[in-house]
C-alpha cells in the first residue's frame, strides 16, 4: 500500500482518525446530567495537544451529548452534537471543525438516514443516502454497543461491529478484543479495536482503559481524529477525569459558543 493513501480522504489513517473521534465522544453515555473533562497529551509525554469537555443530558426523553474541543488555553474551536436517535447504537451526530470548516454528520428525515461531510469552508456539502446494514453503529452508538456486548468482553471473547465512515458513506468491520496484561488490576480492563480487513496491518490499533465497575473510559491511546495546527492527524494519550453533576447553564453557552478558528499558541 502506498504511503500517500495513508493520508487521502477514505485512506487506513482517515479510517483510524474517524474511530478515534467515536470512541472519544462516548464515555460515560450511560449516565445524563453530567460533565467530564479529557486532556490530550502527546503519547510519551505531559505536554498537552489539546483538551474536551463532555456534556451527556436528556432532551425530550432522549439522550443527548455535547462535546467541545478546546485549545491548550482553553479556547473552543469544534463541537460536536450527538443524539441518541433513532437508536442508541445508530445515533444521528453533527460535528464541525471551526479551524478550516471540516464537517460530518449523520441524520434522520422522514425515516430516511442520511451521511454527510464537509472538506472545509470553502467546500460544498456532500450528503448520501446511508446504505443499511444490520448492527450498523454510527459515532456515539460505539458506547452503546460495548455496554451491550460487556459479558462477551468480560469472557475474554473478541466482539465485531460495522462502523460507519462517513468519508466514505459507508461501513467498515471492526474488531473488538480484551488485551491481558501482566500488571492489571482486577479493577481495570483493556480493550483493543483494529480494523478487521487483510489491510488492517495498515492502521495502528487503538488501545482503549476502563474501569470495571462503571464501565467507563480512563485512558484512550492511539491516532486522533483531533488535527495539530498543519492539519496533521497525532497519535495521543487522553486520560479523563470522573465525571461530575452538570451545570445546565454552562451546557447551554456551550451549544452556541462561538468557536475559533485557531489556537494562540499555534497548538490544535
Amino acid at each position: 500500500m502506498r504511503p500517500g493513501r495513508l493520508l487521502r480522504p477514505g485512506g487506513p489513517i482517515a479510517i483510524a482518525t474517524t474511530v478515534s473521534l467515536w470512541l472519544l465522544a462516548t464515555i460515560n453515555s450511560a449516565c445524563a446530567d453530567e460533565r467530564y473533562e479529557g486532556v490530550a497529551h502527546a503519547p510519551n509525554g505531559e505536554r498537552v495537544l489539546y483538551r474536551e469537555t463532555h456534556w451527556l443530558y436528556a432532551q425530550g426523553g432522549i439522550r443527548q451529548r455535547l462535546v467541545l474541543y478546546r485549545c491548550p488555553r482553553g479556547e473552543a474551536f469544534a463541537r460536536k452534537v450527538v443524539s441518541d436517535s433513532p437508536s442508541a447504537t445508530a445515533p444521528d451526530f453533527d460535528f464541525v471543525d471551526a479551524r478550516d470548516g471540516y464537517e460530518e454528520g449523520a441524520s434522520t428525515r422522514s425515516g430516511h438516514r442520511y451521511v454527510y461531510t464537509r472538506k472545509n469552508a470553502a467546500s460544498a456539502r456532500k450528503q448520501t443516502a446511508l446504505p443499511e446494514r444490520r448492527g450498523a453503529v454510527i459515532d456515539a452508538g460505539f458506547d452503546a454497543m460495548i455496554r451491550d456486548r460487556w459479558d462477551a468482553l468480560s469472557a475474554n471473547k473478541p466482539i465485531a461491529a460495522p462502523f460507519l465512515l462517513p468519508s466514505r458513506a459507508s461501513f467498515l468491520d471492526f474488531k473488538i478484543e480484551p488485551l491481558r496484561r501482566a500488571n492489571d488490576a482486577a479493577s481495570v480492563r483493556h480493550l483493543r479495536m483494529a480494523l478487521d480487513t487483510w489491510y488492517g496491518f495498515a492502521i495502528p490499533p487503538i488501545e482503549l482503559r476502563y474501569a470495571v465497575a462503571d464501565r467507563r473510559l480512563l485512558e484512550f491511546r492511539g491516532i486522533a481524529t483531533i488535527r495539530d495546527s498543519a492539519g496533521r492527524y497525532q497519535n495521543v494519550r487522553i486520560e479523563f477525569a470522573a465525571p461530575t453533576k452538570s451545570d445546565s447553564a454552562e451546557r447551554q453557552a456551550a451549544q452556541t459558543q462561538p468557536l475559533a478558528n485557531s489556537c494562540a499558541d499555534a497548538s490544535p
